[in-house]
C-alpha cells in the first residue's frame, strides 16, 4: 500500500545513521536489469552515493530493496526528498541504451509506494519504447521548461512563446552590443571571463547572427562561475549542477534531456546541440566522478543560495562583479580533489576546449583582424603531440 506523504506542520524525526546506505540498496534494485547493473550505472551509481551522502557501498553484495520497503523507508521524508531519489533511479536508466520497459515500469512502482510521480518517467518509458519522435516533446511538455518565465531571462523577449525558449535571437544589436562591452571590464569580472569564454570558442553573441538562443547563453555563464570547460563531458557536468541546484525538482528534465543527446542518443538534437553518444561510457568511471561532484555541487548551491534556477538569473546585471565574488554569493564550493583527479578541467586548460571550439576561434580572429587568445585553453590531443615530439 502506497505510503502517504507526511503532514505539512510534522515533526519528523532525524535521518537514521544507515539512512544513506538503506536507500542505496533501492536505487540499485529500481535501475538494474536481469544481469546487475551495466558498469557504467555501477561507477555512476557508486559515486552519486558517495558524494551525495558521504555513504561508500560496493553494488554487487547489496541486498535488494523492493518498492513496499521502499515506500516504508520514506515514511518520513517529504514529498520533494521522495522525487529526487525517484529521478535518481531514473539517472541510472536514462543512461541505458537500449532502456528495458521493465526497467522504468519498476521504478514507477517505486514512486507509486512513496505517493509521489516525476514526468520523466513517462519520458524514459517512450525511450525505451523507441519512440523517439515523441521525446523530444515529451520533454517540452513535461519538463520544467513547461512553465519557464523567460521574459525574466536576459535578452527574452516578450513576443518569443514560451515553448520557443531554445529559439535564436539574431536580430538585437543592442542585446549583442552588451556583451561585446564586455571585452573592456576588468580580468577578474565575471563578464570579462564570459568574453573570453565566447571569443577564444569562436561563439557569436547573443543578439547577432549565428548566436545560440539568450535562455541557452544562460548556462555559459555558470561555465565560467563553475569552471568547467567547453567539451560535451563538460556539458554533462554542467547541467548535472544546473539541474541539481534549482529546487524545482522538474529542473531535473534538463539533465535526462543531455543525457539523451550525449550518452544514449535518443535524442539527435536540442538548439545548437547535435547528438553525440557515449560521452559517459567511454570512461564510465572518471564521468561517474565528474557527474556526481557536479550535481553534489549543485545540491550546495542550491542550499546556499535559495534553489534559485541559475537558467533564469540575471547574469548580464552581474558581469561587471568579481567572479570569485558570485561564486561567494552562490556558496558553490570548489571541485573535490577526486572529481580533479578523474579530469574535470576549466574553460582555461588542457582539455578545456574542443579541437572544432578552437578552430572557431582563431577564424573569428582572423575575421575581426585581432590575434587569436584561447586564454589557457587547450586541446589534449595537442599536448599529447608535444610530449611525443619531445620524447623523439
Amino acid at each position: 500500500m502506497p505510503v502517504p506523504l507526511p503532514e505539512p506542520d510534522a515533526i519528523l524525526p532525524p535521518p537514521a545513521d544507515n539512512e544513506g546506505f538503506e536507500i542505496a540498496r533501492a536505487l540499485v534494485t529500481a535501475m538494474q536489469g536481469p544481469e546487475g547493473l551495466t558498469d557504467l550505472q555501477y561507477h555512476v551509481m557508486s559515486a552519486h552515493t558517495v558524494a551525495m551522502s558521504g555513504t561508500h557501498i560496493n553494488p554487487d553484495f547489496i541486498e535488494p530493496m523492493y518498492p513496499e520497503e521502499f515506500g516504508e523507508l520514506m515514511r518520513y521524508r517529504t514529498g520533494d526528498f521522495r522525487v529526487r531519489m525517484i529521478q535518481v533511479m531514473l539517472l541510472g536508466a536514462f543512461i541505458l541504451n537500449p532502456l528495458p520497459a521493465e526497467i522504468v515500469e519498476r521504478i514507477a512502482d517505486y514512486a507509486r509506494e512513496a505517493s509521489v510521480d516525476d514526468d520523466m518517467i513517462q519520458v524514459a518509458m517512450h525511450e525505451a519504447q523507441g519512440a523517439r519522435g515523441q521525446v523530444m516533446a515529451d520533454f517540452a511538455r513535461a519538463g520544467y521548461h513547461d512553465h519557464l518565465d523567460i521574459d525574466h531571462s536576459e535578452g527574452a523577449r516578450p513576443d518569443v512563446a514560451v515553448p520557443d525558449h531554445w529559439a535564436s535571437v539574431e536580430d538585437d544589436p543592442e542585446l549583442a552590443g552588451r556583451w561585446a562591452a564586455m571585452e573592456h571590464l576588468p580580468p577578474n569580472t565575471l563578464g570579462r571571463q564570459v568574453w573570453q569564454f565566447y571569443t577564444s570558442r569562436g561563439f557569436h553573441f547573443p543578439g547577432s547572427p549565428g548566436s545560440a538562443s539568450p535562455y541557452l547563453a544562460q548556462h555559459d555563464w555558470v561555465h565560467v562561475i563553475a569552471d568547467y570547460g567547453s567539451t560535451i563531458e563538460s556539458e554533462i557536468e554542467i547541467f548535472g549542477l544546473i539541474s541539481r541546484a534549482n529546487d524545482d525538482s522538474t529542473a531535473f528534465s534538463l539533465l535526462a534531456m543531455v543525457l539523451s543527446l550525449f550518452e544514449t542518443g535518443n535524442l539527435e538534437a536540442v538548439a545548437i546541440f547535435e547528438q553525440d553518444q557515449g560521452n559517459l561510457s567511454r570512461n564510465s568511471r572518471k564521468m561517474g566522478v565528474r557527474l556526481a561532484d557536479a550535481m553534489y555541487r549543485g545540491a550546495i548551491i542550491g542550499a546556499r543560495f535559495g534553489g534559485e534556477d541559475l537558467m533564469e538569473v540575471d547574469w548580464l546585471s552581474l558581469a561587471d562583479r568579481d567572479v570569485d565574488e558570485i561564486r561567494a554569493m552562490l556558496g558553490i564550493p570548489a571541485k573535490s580533489p577526486i572529481a580533479l583527479r578523474a579530469g574535470s578541467v576549466s574553460p582555461w586548460e588542457s582539455g578545456g576546449i574542443s579541437p572544432f571550439q578552437m578552430n572557431a576561434g582563431q577564424e573569428l580572429a582572423a575575421l575581426q583582424g585581432r590575434q587569436y587568445d584561447s586564454y589557457g585553453g587547450d586541446l589534449v590531443q595537442q599536448l599529447t603531440a608535444t610530449v611525443v615530439s619531445e620524447i623523439s
